[in-house]
């Protein structure tokens, strides 16, 4: 390691044998921003107060886990021979792929037996989602983990980087693309826009598939940058096969839901 570089600690508080980590600190200030900006627009378009919070109680568990299985089930080789890792989610290893699978589905259901729209919800959290996901991103940060390929010094300066991201970045004696730093811009960048998006008024549903196309794109070309991709082949990337297919079914789902006429409710109405 050159010399006066140190990484930051990933132990954001030590207590004897408890130790909090800085990635689970992360990820759970993630959630609560994210619920707390879902809950405040829920209770403006006429929605129950309380709906979001129960709503949360079982999709922040079930979309952590089914995140976790996803991510062990790619990388079974090595979760079969140190089964006791499996739970170690506090070293990373949540797949926000499996976490959206986990949570649409979680969602889905709670809407049908509470009777509201799924699109409507689905809309709604759209915002807190991708901000979760930009926030997230620098749990991996501090795991000094999901970058990318070899560079120098020199190209991470060139970026403008604070110092602090540039050491991070130096890993066993090598400095690494900051691409945890490229997907948090670009959900950052997401999250604005579906903000702003708000305002127009756009048709339901459309608010949730507009973060599914705007995610998936930027999450297609920084996977082709990262060392530590899921593979569903030698050569293919699993996190790109998805990106491309949510894609293809978002494109799809808004001209089929605009066609059959699902989709004429608009974001603003305050129908069910």
């Amino acid at each position: 390691m050159e010399e006066g570089i140190q990484p930051l600690d990933p132990i954001a508080i030590s207590l004897g044998p408890i130790q909090v980590h800085w990635y689970g600190v992360i990820i759970g200030t993630a959630i609560a921003l994210g619920l707390y900006i879902a809950i405040k627009e829920s209770t403006r378009r006429g929605l129950d107060k309380d709906l979001f919070t129960d709503l949360m109680l079982w999709a922040i568990p079930i979309a952590i886990l089914s995140a976790r299985a996803y991510y062990v089930l790619f990388e079974w080789e090595y979760y079969s021979r140190y089964p006791g890792e499996i739970i170690a989610i506090w070293n990373g290893g949540l797949a926000i792929h499996g976490a959206l699978i986990g949570s649409v589905i979680t969602a889905y259901v709670f809407t049908k037996k509470k009777k509201v729209s799924f699109w409507k919800i689905a809309d709604i959290a759209a915002p807190s989602i991708i901000l979760g996901q930009a926030i997230g991103r620098w749990g991996n940060f501090m795991n000094q983990e999901a970058h990318g390929g070899e560079v120098s010094r020199a190209f991470l300066e060139n970026l403008y980087l604070p110092e602090f991201i540039i050491n991070q970045m130096y890993i066993d004696g090598t400095y690494y693309h900051p691409t945890f730093l490229y997907e948090s811009i670009w959900n950052l960048l997401g999250f604005i826009l579906l903000m702003l998006l708000r305002r127009v008024n756009l048709r339901r549903g459309e608010l949730f598939l507009t973060y599914v196309i705007w995610y998936s794109i930027g999450r297609f070309f920084v996977e082709g940058m990262r060392t530590d991709s899921l593979m569903l082949t030698e050569t293919l990337r699993m996190a790109q096969t998805i990106s491309v297919a949510l894609i293809v079914l978002a494109v799809s789902l808004l001209i089929y839901r605009r066609v059959k006429g699902y989709s004429n409710v608009r974001y603003l109405d305050n129908q069910g």
